[in-house]
This record gives C-alpha cells, structure tokens and sequence, in this order.
C-alpha cells in the first residue's frame, strides 16, 4: 500500500512532503513512487501515539486481568488516536499481579498494541497511596519481581517510593531488568537524587503523588526536573493546571516530557460510578477526573489525543508536544526502534488528521483500525 500525497512529520518531527510505502506491517520507504496508492491531499499524518500509563478506557480495566477487558482497552484506544500502549497495574496481592502479567504475556490485542506492563506500585508509599489500597502496599521484593518477569517477558516499568523500604539494592537489581520511576512517594530531594543514582530514570506522573517543589525545599518535583530523567505528565488540565505544564516544558525540553493519560474504565462512558484497584470512584457529570468518595483525584479519563490538543491549546510547541506522545515514551520502555516515529523499517502506525487537526484514521501495522 502507498500513501500519496502525504504532508507527515518525519523521524526528526520535521514537517516533510511525500509517499510513505507500507509493506507487512512496517513503513518499507518514504519518497515519491509510482503507481497508485491513497490519496492523502489536505490531510496530515503523524506517528501513532503511545500510552504508557494506562489501567483502563472503554469499560475494561487492565487489573481485571481478563482479555475481553484488554480488548475493550485496545479498541477504545485506537478510536483516540493510540496505537501502542502498557497496560498498568495498580497495587495489588502478588497472585492478582501474577494473574495479570500471565493473561497478558500470550494476549493479542485486535486494535491499539499492547506492547508492555507498567507496575504502579506495589512498592510505594503509604502517605502518598493515592487511589491505591493501602492494605496491599509492602516493601520492595526482588522475589515477588522475579516471579512476575519469569511468567512475563513484558514487564517495562515499576513505580518505586525509594525512601518507602530499603530500596537501594531493589533499584539497582529492578533497573537492570526495567524502567524504575519515582512515585507515590515522599522522598526528599536528597533521597530522591540518591535513588537516581541507583538507577531511577523516570518519574510517575510528575507532581501527582509526591513531595512538591517549594522555595525552600526543592522535593521529587524540583529534583526531577533538575535531573536528566523523563517525566510523566497528565495533560487534562484538572491534574496539572497550564500554566505549570507551560514551566515544566520549558525545563523539561522536548526529548524529556511524557504525556500519559493515567485513565481508567471510565474513560469514554460518561458519569457514574466505576471500581478502581478494588475501590469505588465516580465520575461527576461534566467531570474531568475520576474522583474517590471524598473528592480526591483517583485517575483520568482522558486520552493522549486529547491532551495533544490541549497542550497546543495551552501554547506548548507543535514539536515539543507531538514528540511526548510519541518518541518520548517509547524511548521510555525501549520501543522506539519499533514505534514512535514516522521511519523506513519501523512498525506502519499512523494517524490521519484534517487540516483542523481532526482525527478522521487510525492505521496499526498498516491495517486502518
């Protein structure tokens, strides 16, 4: 298949002009060739976007540990523009994950990929839960992670709260395997850059669920962006306000930033009230957030498309946003060799949007979802 006429962000996120030639899945090569093929006149093709935190959308909940909920969570993603994503775990008993990472170790997702696990937690601390149980969270085990990545080979990331257990050597050890991010924590600013060395390179949704940034004491938040590690972002404009997403880009740059959507089952129903790693949360009508009884935020409803278009709304940089939907995190989980980008030999994932930025196609590997 060969996509003419095409105006598409190329593997530099520069905007280029012409064919892009699809062959078994994969971008075979990007010029002007003959012959016929779609025409693609008026519109403009980015790369697929890419998840990386995510529990659930759609109905369906990662930590239902089912395939008819990773289907509901696939094809709802791919209606929005997402066309790989990890499936996230909440905290949670070691048989529930261990149930999890072995249903999807042989799942085949028939629409956005499920190209790997994220572990939010169990690892975390209890003064920055959040919306997770607080019966389930322990102290970091390297037993308990080499159970889980021996009956699975797709575990990318884990959340820890280094100052939460005796973290230092689980670190080392969990940073050889996968990503390890900072999160749900309270660590100061010593313990934090403490943990880097050791081997944190990411932070869980910066700013949710962790010491902040003050004038006097600098926290997670200032330690993060002061360091070289990628930062998650919830870009729905209720978890984070614009004006702190306009200062965290400008510090962050554009290979650092993450945007993830942090959703749940609720994502794409509307209002009512859903469960959430084993607690009720309700989504209020006309709601951004997925809120606990008490009105804490619990999780998002939104989706990356989405928050591309609020990040351009609130003034962040066509290139800077694009490229932390996209390359960013899959740089992330060690995919971009594979996704992320608009490239010869990398997987045919590929949105199709109007002039106005409408998402009109969605294609996964070649094939329109």
């Amino acid at each position: 298949m060969i996509l003419k006429n095409c105006t598409f962000f190329n593997e530099v996120f520069e905007k280029e002009f012409g064919d892009i030639k699809i062959e078994n899945g994969k971008i075979e090569a990007i010029g002007y060739f003959d012959g016929d093929g779609v025409d693609m006149s008026g519109r403009i093709i980015l790369p697929g976007f890419v998840d990386i935190h995510i529990h659930g959308g759609g109905g369906g909940d990662f930590s239902d540990g089912k395939p008819d909920a990773f289907d509901s969570i696939s094809t709802y993603l791919a209606r929005h523009g997402v066309t790989s994503f990890c499936g996230t775990t909440m905290t949670l008993p070691q048989d529930r994950l261990l149930g999890i990472v072995k249903a999807a170790e042989s799942y085949t997702a028939p629409k956005a990929k499920l190209v790997g696990i994220n572990l939010e937690g169990p690892y975390i601390a209890l003064g920055k839960k959040g919306a997770q149980k607080a019966e389930y969270v322990r102290p970091c085990s390297k037993a308990e992670l080499d159970e889980l990545t021996a009956a699975c080979g797709k575990i990318k990331l884990i959340t820890v709260a280094p100052e939460a257990s005796d973290s230092a050597d689980f670190i080392k050890y969990a940073s050889k395997k996968m990503t390890v991010s900072i999160g749900h924590s309270e660590a100061d600013e010593a313990e934090c850059n403490t943990a880097i060395a050791n081997g944190i390179t990411h932070a869980t949704h910066l700013f949710n669920a962790m010491t902040p940034m003050t004038h006097r004491s600098a926290g997670i938040v200032g330690a993060a962006l002061d360091s070289d590690i990628t930062c998650e972002l919830i870009c729905d404009g209720a978890h984070i306000c614009p004006t702190v997403l306009r200062n965290a880009f400008k510090i962050l740059g554009e290979d650092r930033a993450c945007v993830i959507s942090d959703s749940m089952r609720a994502a794409g129903l509307g209002s009512g009230e859903f469960e959430l790693g084993g607690q009720t949360v309700y989504v209020r009508e006309n709601g951004k957030t997925a809120v606990l009884p008490d009105g804490t935020i619990a999780a998002s409803i939104t989706n990356l498309f989405d928050e591309f278009k609020n990040l351009l709304d609130f003034g962040i940089d066509f290139k800077s946003a694009l490229k932390a939907c996209t390359i960013n995190p899959a740089r992330v989980i060690g995919e971009d060799k594979n996704i992320g980008s608009i490239a010869p030999n990398k997987c045919a994932d590929l949105l199709v949007l109007s002039e106005n930025l409408e998402l009109e196609k969605v294609y996964i590997n070649g094939i329109l979802a």
